[in-house]
């Protein structure tokens, strides 16, 4: 609404075809946009290998323009989490929130399924053997190492480009932890999740039983399959609020799921990214909290030229995927 009233201001009195923005803002409403037959076929090019992202574990690609896919990608083992999982992801997603030429991501598992979670034998030394030559030094060696595996998950959250998860087949244990981290879940129809660790003897400690409440908002059911690792299946999990969209294959999955990047990364990303921060500071926050907090963010951010360049081309009935956005 702010936003609103600040473009109206702006443009009043304005000829549409031609505006001049204030010179404290230092906006140049000189439009030059790719035409959408351009953008169209920028988008529709060949993935490609995103540069600075070389991997072991995670395999990186710019699926289109300013859509980066991230996968996991190490099939053999159904992409089990292994020791490399937990570092890569760290340093992905530090370099995605940097990258001013990205601005949405979609994360998916190569191969027959998304994860089957944490790899017991790669990982069974750290666990089951770790350092500390006492009870105390131990526990601050393990504490140091639950805080590590942690942040693989939270740099998702802390991106402030949204990430879409694309599941298909299984999504095991530290699955369930990851997709809870993204801003939107798509699964296809032979997807199934399961909070696994009951199982294998411990308690989920990377996110899913502090997220995983606040995503489907039932006690009941999170406890149901934090205490049972049952398998929740794909229409469970829409109907649970889990994921926003089943499709009938991962193909199908996958297009959607890029046509939705496509979107998002078509509109300006000062609006987006906000719009992401301010969500989750407000999930986490009471509701005045939350509007203190909005309040500070746009008294800088009402000042971007994103919001003339939005409204001209909504005044020129301008397809507003032609509008072309400086990078963030």
């Amino acid at each position: 609404m702010a936003a609103a009233v600040v473009a109206s201001r702006r443009l009043r009195d304005l000829p549409i075809w031609r505006l001049t923005a204030p010179t404290h803002l230092g906006l140049n409403l000189s439009l030059r946009p790719m035409g959408s037959s351009a953008q169209d076929e920028a988008s529709r090019a060949a993935p490609s290998e995103a540069p600075h992202h070389n991997y072991e574990f995670l395999k990186v690609t710019t699926a289109q323009r300013h859509v980066l896919h991230v996968q996991l990608n190490r099939q053999e083992k159904r992409n089990a989490m292994n020791r490399a999982f937990w570092r890569e992801m760290v340093e992905c997603f530090n370099k995605i929130t940097q990258d001013a030429d990205c601005r949405a991501v979609v994360i998916s598992g190569a191969g027959k399924m998304f994860t089957a979670g944490i790899d017991l034998m790669d990982m069974a030394s750290d666990i089951l053997q770790p350092q500390g030559d006492d009870v105390a030094r131990t526990s601050w060696h393990l504490r140091n190492l639950i805080t590590r595996y942690q942040e693989a998950f939270n740099v998702i959250e802390k991106c402030p480009k949204p990430v879409i998860a694309a599941i298909h087949g299984g999504c095991i244990g530290g699955g369930v932890d990851l997709i809870t981290a993204c801003d939107i879940r798509y699964c296809a129809q032979d997807a199934f999740f399961q909070v696994k660790e009951v199982d294998v003897g411990l308690a989920a400690d990377v996110g899913t039983l502090q997220r995983l409440p606040r995503v489907i908002r039932s006690q009941s059911l999170v406890n149901e399959l934090a205490f049972t690792a049952r398998k929740m299946m794909a229409d469970e999990a829409l109907s649970s609020g889990l994921v926003s969209r089943v499709f009938p294959d991962k193909e199908v999955m996958f297009e959607a799921a890029f046509a939705l990047a496509a979107e998002i990364s078509s509109k300006s990303p000062v609006a987006v990214q906000g719009t992401k921060i301010n969500l989750l500071y407000s999930r986490d926050h009471s509701v005045a909290e939350g509007l203190n907090y909005m309040m500070s963010w746009n008294m800088s951010m009402l000042q971007t030229q994103d919001i003339v360049k939005s409204v001209q081309a909504t005044l020129e009935k301008k397809d507003l995927k032609s509008v072309t956005f400086s990078k963030l």
